[in-house]
Order: structure tokens, then C-alpha cells, then sequence
């Protein structure tokens, strides 16, 4: 198994401390109208990066994909000058971010366009993406792009072995995409499920847990939708049922305002602030290095058996 980086791939014990799900070069303003979700000063970011780096970060997990101004060249210069791996992602986000040129697109053609960009590299760039993600469902439903584009997901993870990470909007349909999972037998220790720090139901997310997926507690910082005194609950509440080996961590950055610079929670939020909380409840080094090194290093890891240059 590996995982492969924008620079190249890397045996997963090489990983480190990896934030989950990231966007480093972003642009949401096409939908969302306001400038301060187009995150494209690189600049900016690598100051930003440097905290996180100087509190252990050294790995992330960049799901922009195909219709939110995704740009492997620019994370490749990210990753040189921050030195931090950074996994790059093939998929679409959800209605209505998808591309003009594939909102008629099926199942079929949304599975064998990723396929080739896995195989090949995205566009000319000859940068492989490493994750398929973040693929998205709509609030309390799946519109029905969306299922083309999950189905086409799982085709496409199921033929290269490439992790799945998804979005939940505001935490729902977690249990229906993994109904859509289990339904076209999808591997389901190769899927992420994001967002469930934003699911106020923990018996939900238990649930979630209790079929065997990987849980991304993602928004960390963003108290305009929770606070992180709430997650923090959460989460203890998921350790203690027995979940430590299934959780994952991050922030979810994606505005310049959410940038230390601009008084923003930035990359580095986690490491700075969440995980000295988890010790403060008594969580032990050996359950969050779990969290932060050794579930990342098995969730993103490429399953298929195969040379490390496939």
C-alpha cells in the first residue's frame, strides 16, 4: 500500500500528522458570490501553513476537486515550500458546484473520467490525484446528480483502490450514502465520511461509526456552526463506545477570512488548540496519535496491491 501525494507516492508511515480535509487552493465564489470563499493567495496560505507546521503538521488532505478552482500545480509548489504532503483529489463536490460540462454526465462517464485521471494525472499536470472526494450529498438528500456521481465514485474507487471521502451538508444523508455504499459493495474501510463533528445526533453518528467507515470530525474551528466545546463532547463520547481506530480530525478551511491573518481559526486549530482540549479531558498520546498519525496513514492509503508508480 501508499499514498500518493502531488510530488509523488509515499510509503503511508511517512505520512505524520495529517489534517483530513483541507482546501489550500479553493474558489467557491462562482455559487456562493462572495469573494472572501475564493482562497487562491498562495502567499498567504504558506504563512498560514507555517503554524501548522511548527505544531507537528505535516501532512494534508486537499479535497478541491473539479469545479471548486481545483489546481494540482499550485498544491505541487505548496507542498515544496511548505514541506508538508499534500494529497490532491479527483471527484465533483455536488449541485451545484459541478461543472457546466457534466451536469448531464452519468454514472459512467463521471467513473471513467476519474479513472483516467487516477491512471494518467489531472489534465496535462501529470499530477495524480490520491482521493476521490470530497463527493457530496445535499441537505437531507441526494439530488440526482449527486447519485450519478456517488455511483460513479464507487466505480471508480473500486477499480483503483483509491480512498472515498465524502461531504455531508450540515452532517446529513451520512447513513444513506453508506445505504449507497453497502448497496454496490463498496469496501466500507475505504470511505471517509465527513463533516459528523456538524451532526448534533451522536447516536446518529454512532450508528455511522458501527458500519465500519472512517469519521472525519472536520469542521473544528467553525463555532458559527458548532461550538468546539460540543465536538469536543462528541468525540469523547465516540472514544469511549470504542471508535479511536475509525476517527479522523480537521478544519476544513475555506475562506480567507478563516485564515490567522484575518482573525480565522487557521490551519493549524487543531494541533493549537483541540488536541491540548482532549489531553485537558484526560485522552491519552497513544488515542491521538491515532487520530492524527495512524488513522490518516490506513484511511488514505491506496488499497489496490500493485507498484508504488501505478
Amino acid at each position: 500500500m501508499y499514498i500518493q501525494t502531488v510530488l509523488g507516492p509515499i510509503q503511508p508511515e511517512k505520512l505524520g500528522v495529517c489534517a483530513c480535509h483541507e482546501h489550500l487552493y479553493v474558489d467557491l465564489s462562482r455559487i456562493k458570490k462572495n469573494e472572501d470563499t475564493c482562497l487562491q493567495d498562495t502567499g498567504l496560505v504558506l504563512d498560514d501553513l507555517k503554524s501548522f507546521y511548527a505544531y507537528g503538521g505535516r501532512a494534508i488532505i486537499e479535497v478541491t476537486n473539479d469545479g471548486m478552482g481545483r489546481n494540482p500545480r499550485k498544491l505541487a509548489e505548496i507542498s515544496k515550500a511548505s514541506n508538508i504532503h499534500i494529497v490532491a483529489s479527483t471527484g465533483c463536490y455536488k449541485d451545484p458546484f459541478i461543472p457546466d460540462d457534466k451536469l448531464r454526465w452519468n454514472r459512467d462517464q463521471f467513473a471513467e473520467w476519474m479513472i483516467r485521471e487516477i491512471r494518467s494525472g489531472i489534465a496535462d499536470t501529470g499530477i495524480k490525484p490520491g482521493v476521490i472526494g470530497e463527493i457530496g450529498s445535499s441537505l437531507n438528500e441526494f439530488k440526482p446528480i449527486e447519485t450519478e456521481l456517488f455511483h460513479g465514485a464507487v466505480a471508480a474507487a473500486k477499480e483503483t483502490g483509491l480512498p472515498l471521502s465524502t461531504h455531508t451538508t450540515l452532517g446529513t444523508c451520512a447513513l444513506e450514502q453508506i445505504e449507497l455504499f453497502s448497496a454496490e459493495e463498496m469496501p466500507l474501510d475505504q470511505v471517509i465520511i465527513g463533516h459528523q463533528d456538524l451532526n448534533e445526533q451522536d447516536e446518529v453518528v454512532l450508528e455511522v461509526l458501527k458500519a465500519g467507515v472512517y469519521v472525519a470530525m472536520d469542521t473544528i474551528g467553525k463555532e458559527n456552526y458548532r461550538s468546539d466545546n460540543a465536538r469536543l463532547e462528541s468525540l469523547l463520547k465516540f472514544i469511549e463506545h470504542g471508535y479511536e481506530d475509525q476517527l479522523l480530525l480537521s478544519t476544513d478551511l475555506t475562506r480567507k477570512s478563516h485564515l490567522r491573518a484575518f482573525g480565522g481559526q487557521g490551519y493549524d486549530v487543531v494541533l493549537r488548540s483541540f488536541v491540548p482540549a482532549l489531553r485537558g479531558r484526560g485522552i491519552t498520546d497513544d488515542v491521538i496519535n491515532k487520530l492524527l498519525v495512524g488513522n490518516p496513514q490506513r484511511a488514505f492509503s491506496i488499497r489496490k496491491a500493485g507498484d508504488m508508480s501505478a
